[in-house]
């Protein structure tokens, strides 16, 4: 047995020194996992190249990049804020009835397709924002159009399609 009492003190955790006024100000999301999971692709479709700004910037300063890309930082969160209060504008009633699917179903992607392809349908016809799977083979259908789910609870129903896009600005649903 040790001889010392564990001793916690929770205020060690918290850093009260002020940013600098270099470093712009930025509110916080203010959402959790599911709905930032529902959204992740059209954010990471608008937001690209400040997340790979922010990524070149960790790359480049290794150990230290914490405090210096905190001003590519705070650009992510402003464009993911901005990405999440546009489709609460636009498909409030998709984007609320996919992140809550996904809540219930333990964040598992393929348990909420069809509510999925609504989302989808509705974010590109309002943002143009399309949903794309980075790396997917060209041959292959990618894994958020296929209709047949192996291991989802509920079998998609045949009038449901899934959402895909048009290059030329039409859409087939």
């Amino acid at each position: 047995m040790a001889s010392r009492k564990p001793n916690f003190n929770q205020q060690v955790l918290y850093d009260t020194t002020p940013l600098p006024d270099s470093i712009p100000k930025v509110k916080e999301l203010g959402v959790s996992s599911a709905p930032l999971l529902s959204a992740s692709f059209f954010i990471g479709a608008r937001c690209r190249d400040y997340n790979d700004d922010f990524m070149k910037c960790k790359t480049d300063n290794p150990s230290k990049g914490e405090f210096e890309c905190l001003q590519e930082g705070r650009r992510v969160t402003r464009c993911a804020r901005n990405v999440i209060e546009d489709i609460n504008k636009s498909c409030l009633e998709q984007f609320r009835a996919h992140w809550q699917c996904l809540d219930n179903n333990n964040h598992q992607l393929w348990q909420c397709r069809p509510k999925e392809w609504k989302l989808n349908q509705c974010v590109f016809e309002n943002l143009k924002l399309e949903k794309v799977v980075p790396d997917q083979p060209k041959q292959s259908t990618p894994v958020h159009l296929r209709t047949s789910q192996i291991y989802a609870h509920v079998p998609i129903l045949h009038g449901e399609k899934p959402f895909i896009a048009q290059k030329d600005g039409a859409s087939s649903s």
